[in-house]
């Protein structure tokens, strides 16, 4: 099956009530490139006119920084990539035979190495998220990959998907209180679900790509999305989505990884100005199919 060629628009549009004072601004917008993405082109465009400096973080993710010379009343930032995607729907994962059960060792390089991926990074003052996750532990030792989708399973079935237009993400424990949560919320609770569990798990931003508009997080053919990928040895790091209870990188394209979805905003910035200047902010995506060359 032939690759699938993609293109992502992503505006952010802000409007101040006068002139202000633009800070430097973080952009986390580059597809991030694996075996199952390939990107093609992408073009950046700011107004007003910006300097960039591209970097890459501690992860390894692609991050610009851009720095304004005058001020503005209105900020747009639009990026357009062009990717080519082949992820497989069904995807198979070789494990290594000293993983397949639950509990596992890590290597010591792989626990060194995964630091504080494995350790929890919300508050859990009365062990409930502990408890919890070990509610999913059926059997000593039990079927690794099978405990993960139990997991998310669970998590996709169990919480309520709501839009939130508030930023930051909600704890874990608060996302089981309330029965509701974003995507981003699903994707915390998942990913320090595992952790309790001693799982190595990061949190990703990037797109879902909704070709037939029947999954969850998505407005239209495409959004922006957030999900969990756990470390198993042999298979590496294994791609789980809570929002739509699915395994693997089908429909899904990474941006970037981090410990915490706040480390991987798409946009970040601040700007100098009396206390009413902010009017407005507008996000447009679309993720489309390219016309094959």
């Amino acid at each position: 099956m032939s690759p699938t060629p993609l293109t992502i628009r992503h505006r952010t549009a802000y409007r101040y009530h006068g002139p202000v004072d633009l800070q430097a601004h973080r952009l986390v917008l580059r597809p991030r490139e694996s075996r199952a993405l390939k990107l093609v082109d992408m073009e950046l465009a700011i107004t007003p006119a910006a300097s960039l400096a591209w970097s890459h973080d501690v992860f390894g993710n692609a991050v610009a920084t851009a720095t304004f010379q005058s001020p503005s009343d209105s900020l747009v930032i639009e990026s357009v990539a062009e990717i080519e995607l082949d992820a497989p729907a069904w995807p198979v994962f070789a494990i290594a035979a000293s993983a397949i059960q639950y509990p596992f060792p890590y290597a010591d390089d792989e626990r060194t190495d995964l630091g504080s991926l494995t350790l929890n990074q919300h508050l859990d003052p009365n062990g409930r998220l502990r408890a919890w996750a070990r509610a999913f532990v059926f059997s000593d030792p039990t079927d690794t990959l099978s405990l993960l989708k139990d997991i998310n399973q669970d998590v996709g079935s169990r919480i309520a998907y709501e839009i939130r237009e508030d930023e930051g993400v909600q704890s874990p424990l608060e996302t089981l209180d309330r029965g509701r949560g974003s995507c981003r919320d699903f994707a915390t609770l998942f990913a320090e679900t595992a952790r309790s569990l001693g799982f190595g798990s990061r949190v990703v931003s990037g797109y879902l790509h909704d070709p037939q508009r029947d999954l969850t997080g998505s407005a239209g053919p495409g959004s922006t999305h957030a999900w969990a990928e756990v470390y198993v040895p042999g298979a590496g790091w294994i791609t789980f989505d809570p929002t739509n209870r699915s395994v693997g990188d089908a429909n899904l394209i990474p941006v970037a990884v981090a410990r915490d979805i706040r480390q991987v905003m798409p946009v970040s910035g601040s700007f100098v100005a009396a206390n009413d200047a902010f009017e407005d902010m507008a996000v447009e995506v679309s993720v489309t199919a390219s016309p094959r060359t």
